[in-house]
C-alpha cells in the first residue's frame, strides 16, 4: 500500500447528483478556504515579490507583479481579469518544467513550489479543456480565442491533418483577418505571416479556397474553423508517451470523453469516462481500472510504463481535472485530512465544472456579444463597464442588484473578487469634476454646468493636464522603480535625471489642484456673486505660468538629460535591458524617451491654449488681461527652450529608429535629421515588394519587415543623397503612382500607395537632396559599405536584385530581443502611407485628452471612455485614473466626419471615424469640445504638414489680441 503515489476513485455520474445542491462555483478556492490560509499563512508577502511573464495567445508578453508567496490562482485571475476573460475556466497557464515538457500551473499550490526561477519562466495562456461542440463556448471572444489556440497547434504541428483540410483551416483563418478575397492581399498577407510549416506549398491552394469565402464574417469564418477542426482526430490532444504491457511505443491523451490511446497518429482505442472506475499511478506505472462488465473480471486493469514517475503524475492530474471538469454537475468536496499519516495524493479540480459554467452564463443574464473587430473587442471586452443610454426614457432605473445594468466585464469583476469595495464604475453616475452625469438628459446637463465657451476652454486644460501627468509619472515613478528594482543606473545617471524631472513633477502636481479646484467652483451652486468670482482662468494661468518660469534651468538640461540616458544604455547591458523591458510594460505606452520631451511640449501646449482663451475674450473682459499676461510668460518660455525642443525631437526619433530598424548602426551620428517614413512599394525581379523606406538629411533607407519574433524592420539598402536625383516613371513602367531614385551607384523604381503619397515623397526627396548639395561642409557621416551596392553596375540600370537576408549581420539579429509594436512605422506599413517629422511636430501641437462617448454597434447605448489624443493615435481607458490604456487606435488612413442621414445618429456633436469597412461613432459635451476633437484627428488622419524641419522655425510670436 505505500507505493500507491496517486489515486483517483471516479465519482458518481451526473445522473446521480441531480439531487446535490447546486454551488455557483465563481470562488476557486475550497469550500470553507480562505486565500489567506491557501497562501500558508497571513497572506503577507515574504522578502521580495514575484514577478512574472505572460504570453497571450495572440503572442503578446505581459508582465505580473505579485506576492511571494502568491499562489497560482493569483496570476490565473489576474491574466483573466485583465483581458476580462468571463469563461476563463477552459483557460490555464502552461510552462515549461526542468523535463522541457509542458505542464499546467496549479491554482492551489504556491507558484514558487511549481517553477523553479518563476521571474525567468515563461508563462504561456492556453486552452486547457477542449469542449465537443464549438457551439457550447457562449462568447465570440472564447471563439477567437480558441480559434488563436488552433492557429498556434497548426504552427506548432500539435494537429495533423491533410494537406486539404490544413489549406481550408487556413483559409478561413486569412478570410477571418483581412477579410474578402484580393490577390495581392492574399499573397501579402501569407508572405508576412507563417501559419504553416508547409504553406509555400499550398499557398495556391489557400488562395483558391479562400475565393469561396466571399462576404463571410470574421465571426463565421472562427466558426467554421472550430466546426471543421473538432472533427479532427487530433483536435485538442496532447501526446504522453508510454509503453504498453508488450513493450510497445504508444502515446496516451485525455480529452473530453475519457483517455484516448493512440500509435503514431492514429487512435487505436478509447476507454470513455462510463468504463472507467480508478485512476492511479506506481512510480513510472499508470494504471486505469475499468469496471468489471467492461472486461470481464481476469483484465479489469490496465498498466502503461512512462518515462519517470513524474511523467505519470502529469498526466494523472491532466485526468483528474478533465473529468472532473466534463462530467461533474459541482465541485469536488475536498477529503478531510488525515491526521496521523496520508496516503496518495490530495490533488482535485479547483475551478468551476463545465456545467457550472454554462449555467452561470444563463443564469447571470450574459449574452452573446456579437463578433467585432479586434478594436471592437477591446472596446465591449476589456472598456465594458456600466454605461448608461443618454436617453434616460429608454434606460432601466439602475439597480446595483441587477446584472442587466452591468456589462459582462463588470460582473464577472464584482463576482470574482467578494469583499472588495464596489468601483464607482458600476454606477452610472461619476462625479469628478468636469464630467457631465450620463444620467442626465440635456436639458438638465445645460442647467447643471456652464455653457460659456471659456469653461470649456479650462476644462481643457484640466484634462490635458491630468494625462500630462500621468506621462510624467512613467518616469517619476514606474521607470524609477524598474532601475532600482534591478540596481541597473549609476548613481550619476539617477541625480541627473530625476534631479531635474521631480522639481517638474512637484510643480505640475500642485497646479493640477489649483485647475481643478478653480474648475469646481465654476461648476458650483453657490450664490451668483461667488459664483461670477470664480469663473475665469486667467489668474490661475498667470499665477502658475510665472512660477513655471523659474524652471526654465530644469528644462534647458532635458537635452543633456537624453543624450546621457542614450549613452548610458548603449554602454551598460543591464541598463539596456531594463530600460527595453520597461517598454514592454502597458503603462509605457509611447517609446520611453518620448515622455522626457513631455514638459517642454506642454509649454506649447499652454501657449495654443491660452491664444484660444485671449481670442475667445472681449478685450474689456476681465480675464482677459491676466490671460493675455499669462500668454506672453509662456510664449518666451517657449521661444527659449525651441530650438532645443526640434533638436531633441529629432534626436528622440533617430533613438526610437535605432533601437527599431536591424542592420544600421550610429544612427543618431552628429548632423543627421530624420525627414520621413512610409511605406513604398519597391520593383524588384519579384515583381512590386512592400518596402519600408526612411528618409534623413544625409541618407535613404530602405527596409523589409522582419520574420523574427521581435518584429522589426531589417535594412536592405542604404543610399546617399549626394549626388541623388529623382523622376517620375509612371508612362516608362506602366506602374501607377511610379517614380525612380537615381543614387551614386544604384538605381530604383518604387511606387507610392497614392498620387498624394508619391508627391510627398519626391517633394521631401529634393528638398533634402538640394540642402544636401548646398551644405557647405562635408559630413562626416560614414555610410555602411555593408549596406552599399556591390556591383559595378551603371547609375543608370535598374536594380531589380532579388533582396535576401545578407545584408544584415547575424549579430545584429541576436542582439535585438525587444520592440515596441505599436510605432508609427509599423501603421505605416499597414496602412500604406507615410509620416514625416513635420507632421510629428504638428501632431505634438494638437494632443488632447477627455471623456468621450462611444457608440455601441448595433445598439442605441452609448459608453463614457476617458480618451487621449496623442502620436497619430486614440488611447482608450475607463476613467482618467487609469495608469495604462486598454486599447488604442492608430488614425492613420481614418477619415472623419460628421454622421450622414444613413447612419440615423439624431444627437449632437458627434463625430464619426472610418476607415475602410471598420467605423465608429464618438460624442462630445459641447460644441467646442466637438470641434476640438475634429481638428486634431482631421490633423492626424490626414497629416498634411509641410513645415521644413531643415531650417529653423519661425520665431513664436505672442498673439494676445
Amino acid at each position: 500500500m505505500g507505493d500507491v503515489d496517486g489515486f483517483y476513485h471516479i465519482p458518481q455520474t451526473a445522473g446521480a447528483r441531480l439531487g446535490s445542491q447546486f454551488s455557483a462555483g465563481i470562488s476557486t478556492l475550497e469550500p470553507g478556504q480562505s486565500l489567506s490560509a491557501a497562501m500558508g499563512g497571513s497572506g503577507k508577502a515574504q522578502g521580495k515579490g514575484l514577478q512574472v511573464r505572460v504570453q497571450g495567445l495572440d503572442d503578446t508578453q505581459e508582465f505580473y507583479d505579485l506576492e511571494a508567496k502568491a499562489i497560482g490562482q493569483m496570476l490565473l485571475s489576474a491574466v483573466f481579469q485583465r483581458s476580462n476573460l468571463i469563461e476563463s475556466d477552459y483557460f490555464g497557464l502552461e510552462f515549461q518544467n526542468v523535463q522541457m515538457n509542458w505542464v499546467w500551473l496549479e491554482p492551489m499550490k504556491l507558484i514558487v513550489k511549481q517553477v523553479r526561477r518563476p521571474m525567468n519562466t515563461l508563462f504561456r495562456l492556453s486552452v486547457k479543456f477542449f469542449p465537443p461542440d464549438p457551439g457550447q463556448l457562449q462568447e465570440e471572444f472564447t471563439r477567437y480565442l480558441f480559434v488563436l489556440q488552433l492557429k498556434r497547434d497548426l504552427m506548432e504541428n500539435r494537429l495533423p491533418c491533410t494537406e486539404n483540410t490544413a489549406a481550408l483551416l487556413i483559409s478561413h483563418l486569412i478570410q477571418s483577418e483581412i477579410g474578402d478575397y484580393d490577390d495581392t492581399a492574399d499573397r501579402e498577407f501569407l508572405k508576412q505571416n507563417k501559419l504553416l510549416p508547409i504553406q509555400d506549398r499550398l499557398q495556391e491552394k489557400i488562395m483558391d479556397l479562400h475565393r469561396k469565402h466571399l462576404g463571410q464574417n470574421p465571426a463565421e469564418s472562427d466558426f467554421q474553423i472550430l466546426e471543421i477542426a473538432r472533427k479532427l482526430e487530433m483536435y485538442g490532444v496532447r501526446f504522453h508517451p508510454a509503453a504498453d504491457r508488450e513493450g510497445s511505443k504508444i502515446n496516451l491523451s485525455v480529452a473530453h470523453m475519457g483517455l484516448q490511446v493512440f500509435q503514431g497518429n492514429t487512435k487505436i482505442n478509447t476507454f470513455n469516462w462510463s468504463k472507467i472506475r480508478k485512476l492511479s499511478f506506481k512510480r513510472k506505472r499508470f494504471l486505469i481500472k475499468l469496471h468489471p462488465e467492461v472486461h470481464g473480471p481476469h483484465q479489469d486493469t490496465l498498466e502503461f510504463t512512462m518515462a519517470s514517475r513524474d511523467h505519470c503524475k502529469v498526466f494523472w492530474k491532466k485526468c483528474v481535472e478533465h473529468h472532473s471538469f466534463f462530467r461533474l454537475f459541482d465541485q469536488q468536496q475536498p477529503k478531510a485530512k488525515a491526521v496521523f499519516f496520508s496516503r496518495g495524493s490530495s490533488f482535485r479540480y479547483s475551478g468551476r465544472t463545465q456545467k457550472q459554467l454554462m449555467e452561470y452564463m444563463r443564469d447571470s443574464g450574459i449574452r452573446r456579444t456579437p463578433y467585432q473587430s479586434c478594436l471592437e473587442l477591446f472596446f465591449i471586452k476589456i472598456f465594458s463597464f456600466a454605461g448608461s443610454s443618454l436617453d434616460s426614457a429608454q434606460s432601466p432605473p439602475f439597480d446595483s442588484k441587477s446584472p442587466l445594468t452591468l456589462s459582462p466585464s463588470t460582473q464577472m469583476s464584482a463576482l470574482s473578487l467578494p469583499g472588495r469595495t464596489p468601483s464607482p464604475l458600476q454606477s452610472p453616475i461619476l462625479s469628478e469634476v468636469g464630467s457631465p452625469r450620463l444620467g442626465e438628459d440635456e436639458e438638465g446637463r445645460r442647467k447643471r454646468f456652464p455653457t460659456d465657451k471659456a469653461y470649456f476652454i479650462a476644462k481643457e486644460i484640466l484634462t490635458t493636464e491630468r494625462t500630462y501627468l500621468k506621462d510624467l509619472e512613467v518616469i517619476t515613478v514606474w521607470f524609477r522603480s524598474a532601475v532600482i528594482k534591478e540596481n541597473a543606473m549609476p548613481e550619476g545617471l539617477m541625480n541627473l535625471l530625476f534631479s531635474n524631472i521631480d522639481p517638474i513633477y512637484e510643480f505640475h502636481r500642485g497646479f493640477l489642484k489649483d485647475i481643478e479646484q478653480r474648475l469646481a467652483l465654476w461648476e458650483g451652486r453657490s450664490n451668483a456673486h461667488v459664483k461670477g468670482e470664480y469663473q475665469r482662468i486667467g489668474d490661475v494661468m498667470l499665477s502658475n505660468m510665472c512660477a513655471l518660469k523659474e524652471f526654465t534651468s530644469y528644462l534647458q538640461k532635458h537635452d543633456e538629460v537624453l543624450t546621457e540616458l542614450e549613452k548610458a544604455t548603449k554602454r551598460l547591458k543591464k541598463l539596456e535591458t531594463v530600460y527595453k523591458e520597461f517598454e514592454l510594460q502597458k503603462v509605457c505606452y509611447l517609446p520611453l524617451n518620448t515622455f522626457l520631451l513631455k514638459p517642454i511640449q506642454r509649454l506649447m501646449h499652454y501657449k495654443l491654449i491660452l491664444e484660444r482663451l485671449c481670442k475667445h475674450y472681449a478685450p474689456h473682459h476681465r480675464d482677459h488681461s491676466d490671460c493675455k499676461e499669462a500668454l506672453k510668460v509662456v510664449a518666451e518660455m517657449a521661444a527659449q527652450l525651441q530650438s532645443s525642443l526640434i533638436r531633441l525631437e529629432n534626436f528622440q526619433k533617430l533613438t526610437e529608429l535605432q533601437r527599431d530598424l536591424i542592420g544600421i548602426e550610429n544612427l543618431t551620428a552628429p548632423g543627421r535629421q530624420f525627414i520621413r517614413e512610409g511605406c513604398l512599394y519597391k520593383l524588384t525581379k519579384k515583381g512590386l515588394q512592400q518596402r519600408m523606406f526612411f528618409l534623413f538629411s544625409d541618407m535613404l533607407l530602405y527596409t523589409s519587415k522582419g520574420v523574427t519574433a521581435t518584429n522589426q524592420f531589417k535594412v536592405h539598402g542604404q543610399l546617399p543623397l549626394h549626388g541623388m536625383l529623382v523622376e517620375e516613371s509612371e508612362n516608362e513602367w506602366s506602374v501607377p503612382h511610379c517614380f525612380t531614385i537615381y543614387a551614386a551607384q544604384r538605381t530604383i523604381v518604387v511606387a507610392a500607395s497614392s498620387k498624394v503619397e508619391m508627391t510627398k515623397w519626391i517633394e521631401d526627396l529634393n528638398m533634402a537632396i538640394d540642402m544636401a548639395k548646398k551644405s557647405r561642409e562635408k559630413s562626416e557621416i560614414v555610410l555602411d559599405p555593408g549596406l552599399c551596392d556591390r556591383s559595378n553596375r551603371s547609375s543608370d540600370e535598374v536594380s531589380l536584385e532579388s533582396e535576401d537576408d545578407t545584408h544584415s549581420s547575424r549579430s545584429s539579429l541576436d542582439k535585438q530581443t525587444h520592440h515596441r509594436a505599436n510605432t508609427t512605422m509599423h501603421v505605416c506599413w499597414h496602412r500604406n502611407t507615410s509620416v514625416s517629422m513635420s507632421d510629428r511636430s504638428l501632431a505634438v501641437e494638437n494632443q488632447l485628452s477627455g471623456y468621450l462617448l462611444r457608440k455601441f454597434k448595433n445598439s442605441n447605448g452609448w459608453q463614457k471612455l476617458w480618451v487621449i489624443f496623442t502620436n497619430f493615435c486614440l488611447f482608450f481607458y475607463k476613467t482618467h485614473q487609469d495608469d495604462f490604456p486598454l486599447a488604442s487606435l492608430p488614425l492613420l488612413g481614418y477619415t472623419v466626419s460628421t454622421p450622414a442621414e444613413a447612419d440615423s445618429i439624431q444627437k449632437e456633436y458627434v463625430f464619426k471615424l472610418q476607415f475602410k469597412s471598420h467605423v465608429y461613432f464618438f460624442r462630445a459635451e459641447s460644441e467646442y469640445t466637438f470641434e476640438r476633437w475634429m481638428e486634431v484627428i482631421r490633423s492626424a488622419a490626414s497629416a498634411t504638414g509641410r513645415l521644413n524641419l531643415l531650417v529653423p522655425r519661425e520665431p513664436l510670436q505672442v498673439n494676445g489680441n
